[in-house]
Parts: C-alpha cells; structure tokens; sequence
C-alpha cells in the first residue's frame, strides 16, 4: 500500500508539472491575443457593426415581403389563379368636393353645411370654404389638377349685386374671364356646379349672381359637371314652394351626379343600363347636358330647376349689339369676322404687310388678323380714367407731369435724371397687355398754361411707353420704335423683364428700362403677381438680356416698405447680373384702397427712408454713385461711375445726336452700331444728389397744394 501510494504521489507530481506548464502556455497564447484584439479593436467593432446592420437589414426585406403578400401558403393555392379585386384596381376620379358659399343672412351656409352632410355620407371628402376665405388668384387654379369638385353656393343681394363675402371673388374671376393674359383655357380641367338663391320678384336682377359665376367659370373652360340650379325665396313663383325645398331637389340630382362621377362615368347614369353601366360614353358630358336641357325646355320643372349658362348667349347678345368682343372668348365669333375683315380694303392691309416688313417679319394671312383685347367694361373704365383709346390694343394719356410742366410749375424726374421737356413727352402703350399684375399699379383743357410752352408741346419730342401694358408684347413694337425715330422722337421703353427673347430683339432705344420690383423669387411674386408659372427664370434672363445691350439700360426700383425694402443684397446680386447703366429708386405711390391690392399709407416709405435706401445700395456696389435727386417724386438715380467724366456728371441724353445715330444705324443696316456713351449729355448742377433744389429745375415755379388731397394720378 505504501508503495502505492508513493507511486501515485510520484505520477501526481509528474502529471501536475505538465498541466501546469500547459495552462501557462494557455495563458500566454491567450494574454497575447487579447492584446492583438485589444489593439485592433476599431476592427473589430467595424466589423461587428456591419454584421448586425446586415442582419437588421435581411430582417425588414422579410417582414416587407410579408406585409406585401400577406396570403399565408395554405391559401396561396387557392387564390392565386383569382383576378384582383376592383377595389385594388380602382382608379381616384373624385378626390373631394370643395363647397364654396357666399351668404348674406346665413341661407347658403346652412345649404352648403346640408350638402357636406350628404357627400360625406357618399365616403367622399368635403371641405366647406367661406369665399371671403378663399383667394381665387392664389387658389382656383389648383383646382384644375387637383380632381375636386367645386361647388358654389351664392345669393344675389340689394339690386344683383353680389353679398360683401362673395365682391372679391366675383371682381376677380370677372376680370379674368375677360383677360387674355390668362387665356380661355386658364381653367380647364376644373370641374364644378352652381346653385343660386335668388327672389324672382326682383325680374332684372334675379340669381345674377350665380349665372355671372357659371358665365365666367365656363368662358375659362371650366367645365360643369351638371347645369345651374336656381332657388327662389318667392314662394309663389317657386317650383318646389320655398327656396329650401328648390335646393333639395337640386342636392338630390348633385348627389347622384356626384355619385356617377365617382365611379367613372361621364354622364350620370339613368338606371335603365344593362349591369348598371351607361352605354353612352361618346358624348361629353357638357353636349349631353346641354342637349338634354335644350329638348325639355317646356317642361317647366326642369326649366326651373336646371338652367343653362348664358355665357353662350351673353357672346351673341354682345356681337348683336356691336361691342367688341375680348382677344381670348372669340370662338366661334372669329370665323364670322373673318369674312368680314377681308372686306375691309387693301389699302389697310397693305400697310400692315408694310410695317412687318419693317418689323423683319411678314406674317402669314391668319396672324395678321387683328384681335380685339378690349372689352366694352374695359374700355369704359380706362376712359374714365382719361385714356384716350387708339384701335383695340394701344392707349395714350396726358401725365400729370405734363400738365405741370405747360403751366410752369416744373418737369417729373425724367427731366431732373436725363433731360426730357415732360411738356413735349407723350406717355403711351401700344400694348395695354401686361405679364404682371402688380400690386402698386395705378395706370388702370387746363389752366394756367404758359403760352410758349402749349406752342412747343405741339411738337412731340419724347415717348413714354410706360402706360398700363406692357409694350415689348407688342408684335409690331420695333416698326413702331423706328416710326418713333423716324419722326425724331426719342424713345423711352419700360418693360416688366418676363419676354427676354423680345428684349434682346428689340432694336436700338434712347433709353430701356427694367422694372425690378423685388429681389428675391418669393417677394417678386407676391409683388408683381406674375401670370407666368416660370415668372423667376424669365425674370433673370430678361436681365441678363439687358446687359447685352450698347445703348442706355436701367433698372426701375420701386420701394414698397414692409414688403422689399430689406433685401439690399439680393438687389446688389441683380444689379451685377444685368450692369445697368443706371438704377433709379422710387417710392411707391399710393393710389387708394382697391379691393385689387392691399397697400396702405403706412407700404409708402418718406424720401429720407428711400435716401437711406440708396445710400446702403451704393454702399454694396463700387461701380455706382448717387447721381440726381428729384425729391418731388420720391426718386433718386444711382449712375455707373463712366458718366461721371472729370468729376461731372454726364446723365442726361444729347437727343439730336441720338437721332443722328440711330439713323446711321438704320441706313447701314445694323452695322454701324453705338453705345450709351456716345450721346451723353452734362448733368445741370440743380439736379445733382445735393444740391439746394433738391432736383427741382429753378427756371419753373414751385406749386404748393394747400388743404388738398394729394395728386397721385402722376407717373
């Protein structure tokens, strides 16, 4: 035993001095690999991190498969040779339904609440709109898109006249539908219904309000889902015996047309359709409807309940009485003036064919129809103003400056900046067309006159083309500048720089200007409220097109405080975008309250806050200094430092020598070309920034009005 165990202590030792070397080895190995990891442990957690986002990855790709296809396999086998149900197949016609109300006792609002109730109970979505709420400029376009419906439910007030919530509205969308800026598609794609509230006791006015709307919206191509429904408060006359029980008959028909729209179909379907399809699909809904009104006029409900738009015989009861009819709601009418307007005589048509050889162009027999852009409202209302007419496209005015000036009581800023006798200046538009509509636009036999200067204005000696319009959309604009030169009229162009095609077309002028009345794309368009959708992009090419040009170029700065004062270094970037010759600023002019614009007193900065202005804007370019002041106006004028010649100032025009250049340029055909600096005149020292006069020329008499309102019909 002994022996034994002194063997098993012998092993014992032997085995033990193994393992414990081992676990050193072990130890060692071990230590030294935590500290490979150790070391390189940025490796390693890279390298973890890319496998778990792996792993997180395969993950969602299995539960998107799952949400995907959520048919467990048991079923798979049962369904997968099925069709897809329609619901999946189903394509939005009606996204919504827009319900537009313009209430004076509360009536139309209730109905439009009543009718939301019922398209709701459909599963269609509805927003009920106060139209006093709703901005049609900003607004109503989106509906052509937007797949809504649009019903509008309007009383007529005091003498057809629309209620206070519902003016707004109806002033815009009547100007519009006899705008052609916007074009008689300017709608198209807006679907919509009308229902009226009116009193047939009053027989001349009675729902005026709700057939101008449908009258309006249709000459724009909106297009009517169903025909106009009228209610009558006059319970003798009314078919239904009160005006709410009218507008339920009408709901009823609304809901069922609604109905028929959501499904698809064009024309609501008459439940006598084999599978409850209409087979009639050919026509459009508007022939149909119209059709349809047309064979059951004597049934007297229908008469009643669902009567047609006049806009159709509001054109004819218009061509019928010889007004003019407006550029872009012609028609039909054009075919008939056609005949008419070969008629006329080749002696008018060949000086046309004249002056479009002059303006490098000879158009075609169609494009040299003239288009009448006037409308008879239109046409009353500038004449009012004191416009004097000249065919259907251009106007003249006499400026207030003008009148002024023959009396003795001094010239507008045009004269203090560059010379011209405002007394011997027309101001005129050959296009009373316009891209913008700005906010401040106000261009919408006197006593006292010195006899040598009524003498003098006889002969004219400037033109303005600054009137409302824009006169660069003038097709004949450069036969109409070289008749101005022709005649030794100096030529002074404002455009709204949206055509910079045009602009860089245009012909030689004494002097072009651009209208910037913002700096940045958001400013501008709730400034100048531009029709075109790329208004931004036109906006810099057309100064980049100005730059391009020899002869004196400027940029028009109006000041509109609280709205684009504060943006002197977008104004700076501008300015080096286009070198200007000159930059004139102005305050803006208040012309009075306009349901049109929302300019106050309080939007016109004081002369010294527009000095200020200046004074920061010369600050930001090096190129630049303030030149003249004409304090009257509100006005000042930064000048590139080259008219600054020795210390003087060279801002006013040499005219005669314009016209000498402008005639060698013509007679050698465009190549004998010019620069501003070539008919540059000395500035007089009373219109230098500075000066005592403050730009009042001292040979005129200062006029003080006293007790009076302010005259703010000037330029």
């Amino acid at each position: 035993m002994l022996f034994l165990a002194v063997v098993s202590c012998l092993l014992y030792c032997a085995v033990g001095a193994e393992m414990s070397g081992a676990l050193n080895d072990v130890w060692e190995f071990t230590e030294s690999y935590l500290l490979t990891v150790w070391q390189n442990r940025l490796y390693v957690y890279t390298t973890a991190a890319v496998l778990i986002g792996v792993w997180l990855t395969v993950n969602m790709l299995f539960k998107k498969k799952k949400m995907v296809d959520p048919i467990s396999p048991l079923l798979y086998k049962s369904v997968k040779n099925q069709e897809l149900s329609p619901e999946t197949e189903k394509v939005l016609y009606v996204s919504g339904v827009k319900v537009l109300y313009g209430s004076q006792t509360g009536t139309a609002k209730g109905f439009a609440k009543e009718l939301a109730g019922g398209i709701s109970a459909q599963g269609i979505q509805c927003e009920v709109i106060d139209m006093k709420e709703y901005d049609p400029e900003d607004r109503l376009a989106e509906e052509c898109t937007s797949k809504m419906v649009c019903v509008f439910l309007v009383a007529t007030y005091t003498d057809g006249q629309p209620t206070e919530s519902t003016e707004w509205f109806c002033k815009w969308l009547e100007e519009a539908s006899t705008d052609f800026r916007y074009g008689k598609t300017f709608l198209k794609g807006m679907r919509y219904a009308v229902f009226g509230l009116g009193n047939s006791v009053y027989v001349g006015h009675y729902n005026t309000v709700s057939k101008n709307i449908d009258k309006w919206l249709w000459m724009l191509s909106a297009a009517r889902i169903m025909t106009r429904g009228e209610g009558d408060c006059n319970v003798v006359k009314s078919r239904h015996g009160s005006v709410q029980a009218d507008f339920h008959a009408w709901k009823t028909k609304f809901l069922n047309r609604l109905q028929a729209l959501a499904k698809g179909e064009k024309k609501a379907c008459s439940g006598k359709c084999k599978s409850g399809s209409c087979k009639n699909k050919k026509k459009h809904k508007e022939e149909a409807e119209d059709s349809q009104s047309h064979t059951e006029k004597n049934n007297s409900e229908e008469e009643l309940m669902e009567s047609s738009s006049d806009a159709e015989s509001s054109a004819e009861e218009e061509k019928s009485r010889g007004s003019v009819i407006d550029m872009e709601d012609l028609g039909n009418v054009m075919n008939r003036m056609k005949k008419a307007k070969r008629m006329e005589g080749d002696e008018e048509d060949s000086q046309r064919v004249k002056l479009s050889k002059q303006n490098g162009v000879r158009k075609s027999e169609s494009e040299e129809e003239r288009r009448e852009m006037i409308t008879p409202a239109l046409r009353d209302a500038l004449t009012k103003q004191g416009y004097k007419l000249i065919g259907s496209h251009s106007g003249v005015k006499l400026c207030r400056w003008t009148k002024s000036m023959l009396r003795g009581r001094g010239g507008c800023y045009k004269h203090t900046f560059y010379g011209i006798e405002s007394h011997r200046c027309m101001e005129t538009t050959p296009s009373l067309a316009c891209a913008n509509k700005c906010v401040f636009c106000w261009r919408t036999g006197v006593p006292g006159v010195r006899p040598e200067r009524f003498e003098e204005g006889l002969t004219v000696k400037h033109c303005a083309l600054s009137l409302v319009g824009e006169p660069i959309m003038y097709p004949e604009i450069n036969s109409f500048l070289r008749l101005l030169h022709q005649q030794n009229i100096s030529s002074f162009l404002v455009t709204n720089a949206q055509f910079p095609e045009e602009i860089r077309s245009l012909v030689p002028v004494t002097q072009l200007y651009v209208s910037v009345d913002a700096s940045t794309k958001d400013s501008l368009k709730k400034i100048d409220r531009p029709l075109f959708k790329d208004f931004w992009q036109r906006f810099l090419d057309s100064l980049r097109a100005l730059g391009e040009k020899q002869q004196r170029t400027v940029y028009r700065l109006t000041l509109v405080k609280a709205w684009n004062v504060d943006e002197l270094k977008a104004y700076a970037d501008l300015i080096s975008l286009g070198q200007p010759d000159f930059i004139e600023v102005k305050g803006v002019t208040y012309c009075g309250e306009s349901s049109a614009s929302s300019l106050t007193m309080a939007n016109v900065p004081w002369h010294e806050e527009v000095v200020y202005f200046v004074q920061q804007l010369a600050n930001l370019l090096p190129d630049y200094e303030i030149a003249c002041e004409h304090e009257h106006s509100n006005c000042l004028l930064l000048a590139h430092h080259k008219f600054k010649v020795d210390g003087k100032w060279w801002t006013w025009i040499d005219y005669e020598r314009f016209q000498e250049l402008i005639q060698e340029y013509e007679e050698s055909g465009g190549t004998k070309s010019f620069s501003a600096m070539d008919y540059m005149s000395k500035t007089p020292s009373w219109a230098i920034f500075g000066a005592g006069e403050r730009g009042f020329d001292p040979l005129d008499t200062r006029f003080q009005r006293k007790n009076k309102t302010k005259d703010i019909s000037g330029c």
